[in-house]
Parts: C-alpha cells; structure tokens; sequence
C-alpha cells in the first residue's frame, strides 16, 4: 500500500510468481524476485521474499541479508529461525547455536520455537554432536499425540537422527510415527521405512527399457537363427565344397547371373 498503484500491481505480480515457482523452479523465483527487489527494495514484503528466494538458491549470505533488512523493517523476530539455518548453511554452526539461545526466541510463537529447536538440532549434528541433537528435539511438542503443521518434520528430524546414532530400531519406530502424522507426504519417511526393512523399488520407466532392449535381443537372435536355417537349407555340409555363406551374402546374389550362365553354356554346346 506504500506504493502508486500501477507499481504495486507490477511488484505484486513478480511476488505471485516467487511464491509460485519457488519449491518446483527456484532459480526462477529468484529471477522473479530480483525484479521485484528492484522496483521496491523499502518494502519489508520484498526483502522477505528476495530472502526466501535466496534461500531456495542456497545464497546462504544473500538471504540473511535479505531477512536482516526485513526484521528491521518491521521489528518482527518471525524470521530469526531461517536466519539461524543461514549461518548453518554459511558453515558457522556454532552462531545458529548462539541464536537458538538469545533472547528472541522466547518472542516467537509455538511454530518458530519448534523450527528454531530443529535447526539448533541441525548445528549440533554440523558438530558431530549426534547425542545432543537427539537431546535437543526431544520435547513435549515431540512427545505430543495431536498432529499439528511441524509434528510430521519434527519426528523425521528424530528419527533421522536416532538411525545416524546407530539406534535402528528407534529410528524405524519414530519413522513409523512420521507417517502417521505427514498426510500430506511433506517427508520421504516411508522410503526410509522400506530401507530400513530392506525392501527394494524398481524404477518402472527402467524395467520398460531393460525389456525393450531384451525384445530387441530376442529379435536379433530369431534373424539370425533364420538365417542360419536359409543356409542350411541351400547347402549342404556334407557336400565337399560346401562353404557357409558370409553374412549378407544372400541380398549379393543376382538370379540374373545363373540365367546368363546358363545360356552360355547352352551356345557353347550348340557350337560343339
């Protein structure tokens, strides 16, 4: 509303598009984004969405910078989870860690405290510190029956891991109950699941070409056994001067030839 109609409209729709092609075509989004950063950088709506979209990208420092402009644009702390798995993504674990402790996560909501617990879960497991990762996303958001919009990446971040602590059997538990709450198959818990229980999936689209290349096989095998049947069907290997025909060499023959030849032979007589 900060801005004349006609360029809102313009920034407005280079937005719709970030948010439609963010989680298929990233790298688009973030074309889309740079567009409307261009036309609107004061707007908080735009740094957030350039963030995002610079996130996608995996531009680690390009969308902390993104997100800082936002939350000083409007004092909010919302975004100060993904700005911690920035620092994760730059490398510097150990500040994700020093962020899940300030202050500002005491501000967010139920959401924000539980994505902030799985990306302080992330930093530890960048340490190699795999038993304080468990320990940091057992919670009673973890323990809770109720599904809610986290409960699904939640358990999946447990189960995941439990299994890189060596704790199968957990893991597959915990997994189990991932499915349970992921309805909207958000996660590939069920893949982990059949791997963990040792079950195998074929790629259709390559079974179709393994039996195509065998059809192809077979018919080459047939041709050549005809083939073969031809030849023995014209010679005789018996006969002493029986000699296989080189392959190919039926198309060479021309009927014309044994014609000519005969009537030579033929005028050779009447002369004699």
């Amino acid at each position: 509303m900060s801005l004349p109609k006609g360029l809102a409209e313009e920034v407005s729709k280079n937005l719709v598009m970030v948010a439609r092609l963010i989680d298929e075509e990233p790298e688009q989004a973030y074309a889309y984004s740079r567009i409307a950063l261009r036309l609107a950088s004061r707007v908080a709506a735009v740094r957030e969405a350039a963030g995002f979209a610079a996130y996608a990208t995996q531009k680690y420092s390009e969308a902390l910078a993104e997100f800082r402009a936002a939350k000083r644009m409007t004092g909010s702390v919302e975004l100060w989870p993904v700005m911690a798995d920035c620092e994760r993504g730059l490398g510097r674990p150990e500040r994700a860690l020093t962020m899940a402790g300030e202050p500002e996560v005491a501000k967010l909501d139920k959401a924000g405290q539980v994505e902030m617990r799985l990306v302080a879960a992330g930093a530890r497991r960048d340490l190699g510190q795999l038993d304080a990762a468990i320990v940091t996303l057992q919670s009673p958001e973890l323990a809770s029956s109720s599904v809610q919009p986290w409960t699904a990446r939640l358990r999946y971040a447990y189960a995941d891991a439990l299994l890189a602590a060596g704790r199968e059997d957990e893991a597959r538990e915990w997994f189990g109950k991932t499915l349970e709450a992921d309805k909207d198959g958000a996660t590939d818990a069920s893949d982990r699941l059949a791997e963990l229980d040792g079950v195998e999936f074929v790629d259709a689209m390559h079974e179709d070409e393994v039996d195509e290349d065998d059809d192809e096989a077979d018919a080459a095998e047939v041709a050549a056994a005809e083939r073969a049947s031809d030849q023995a069907e014209y010679y005789d290997e018996d006969d002493e001067e029986y000699e296989p025909l080189d392959e190919g060499s039926e198309a060479d023959i021309d009927v014309t030839d044994e014609v000519v030849a005969d009537l030579d032979d033929d005028r050779a007589d009447d002369k004699a």
